[in-house]
């Protein structure tokens, strides 16, 4: 008796435990079935980028992965980890990382979707001797990621140097990738430009929306050191890299654009809008955004036509159209009817913002809620005039009373030019 007692004793806790580890498992699978209905429903199945592919028989349903991502875009569902909310991936990786059983494969594109990479070997080199690539135009855009790329690409770089007058390498890009390079490059005391054809460092992260919050990891940066910054606003993150370069007085050509690359037996030759460079390698740490994707329509070429936005302020008591339907194009439609006096219209052609991430689109809801921006679905720019532009509404036209239009319809990737160099450009559907 005494022993049914105290087995009872220990049993009832455990019993209790275990009841409500199951019935919290259940609470959480629930959670993120209801997650990946909503975005089936929505057509929010399509990752960007890389992202991860989970292998049914290998996955124990740990749930480290979920801890591990930053993003909440996997959960369990049956007891296996699933790809719950797929337009959010942002190609973190510490999904793969984290899994105990190696059951996640990181790829890039799917069966429906492809994504055009540039191949690359392990050492960042294509298959054109001496042209190099890390960061975005990778397929990497995750700030660590390309920082840590473009410090890798330099060290492979390194251990071939010019042997004749050549520079050793000419950089093409100063965001993350692109400044991490030309650390590396100044460390191993290589002959070296960095070239930027923008006026102002940071490449894609300059022309995010202002005090956008973006995420970083700690960084190895040469010459810097291990950094630590974490969730940090775009401006912080611009003046702590305009920190780094102060220190080590780092030379960055502003204002330069490459024009051609063309390949011999000593090297490469970069032509740019100021000069041309001979170097035993380059390095291309650009971004994906490429030049603007234009409308195509009878008064883009005015004035008032922008095609990023860098300070909602400079909009307020503005009557401004926003054309695109992705997160770029919500951000900036949101914030900019924040702005006192402002009238804000958003121009897309589609039905449904299909890959836009989960907070844009109910922030938007909830500025269309509060009468404070416009949502025209299914909708085409016809004309820009000077106060006013017209839109096709389902055969119809409409004209607005407008001072400015931004265009947020992505950008036309320099694949063009990889191609004239010879670079092979791969388009993975679901491929590593």
């Amino acid at each position: 008796m005494t022993e049914l007692l105290l087995g009872l004793v220990y049993a009832a806790p455990l019993a209790a435990s275990l009841a409500l580890y199951v019935r919290r498992q259940r609470r959480r699978e629930a959670g993120a079935a209801a997650i990946r209905r909503a975005s089936e429903e929505s057509g929010l199945t399509e990752p960007p980028s890389l992202h991860p592919v989970i292998d049914p028989i290998l996955c124990i349903g740990s749930g480290a992965c979920i801890k591990a991502c930053p993003e909440e875009v996997l959960g369990i569902v049956n007891g296996k980890a699933h790809l719950v909310n797929p337009t959010v991936c942002i190609g973190h990786g510490a999904c793969a990382a984290s899994c105990p059983v190696e059951a996640i494969t990181l790829v890039f594109g799917t069966e429906r979707r492809g994504v055009d990479i540039p191949y690359v070997k392990p050492t960042f080199e294509t298959n054109v001797p001496g042209i190099y690539i890390a960061g975005e135009l990778g397929g990497m855009g995750l700030i660590r990621k390309a920082t840590e790329q473009g410090r890798q690409a330099i060290e492979a770089i390194a251990r071939h140097r010019a042997e004749d007058g050549r520079l050793d390498v000419v950089i093409v890009g100063a965001g993350p990738a692109g400044l991490a390079a030309t650390l590396g490059a100044m460390a191993h005391k290589l002959r070296f430009v960095t070239l930027e054809q923008e006026e102002s460092l940071g490449g894609t992260v300059y022309h995010y929306p202002r005090n956008k919050i973006v995420m970083t990891h700690p960084v190895t940066l040469p010459l810097e050191g291990k950094v630590k910054l974490g969730e940090i606003s775009k401006e912080s993150l611009l003046e702590f890299w305009q920190g780094i370069i102060a220190r080590h007085d780092v030379p960055i050509r502003f204002g330069e654009r490459v024009e051609n690359i063309t390949r011999d037996d000593q090297g490469v030759s970069i032509r740019t809008s100021r000069a041309e460079y001979h170097a035993r390698s380059v390095l291309l740490a650009i971004g994906r955004r490429g030049t603007p994707r234009k409308l195509g329509v009878p008064g883009e070429e005015l004035p008032k036509v922008v095609y990023r936005l860098v300070d909602p302020e400079q909009y307020r008591g503005k009557r401004v159209l926003v054309v695109g339907g992705g997160d770029s194009a919500l951000e900036a439609a949101i914030s900019i009817s924040a702005e006192p006096g402002t009238r804000v219209t958003l121009s897309y052609r589609g039905e449904a913002f299909a890959r836009v991430k989960a907070k844009n689109r109910a922030r938007l809801n909830a500025a269309e809620g509060l009468g404070q921006l416009d949502i025209a679905l299914g909708s085409n720019v016809l004309h820009i005039g000077e106060h006013h532009v017209v839109l096709d509404r389902a055969g119809k036209s409409a004209v607005l009373e407008n001072d400015v239009v931004i265009v947020c319809a992505g950008g036309i990737l320099p694949t063009s030019m990889l191609k004239e160099t010879g670079v092979l450009v791969e388009t993975k559907f679901g491929t590593a």
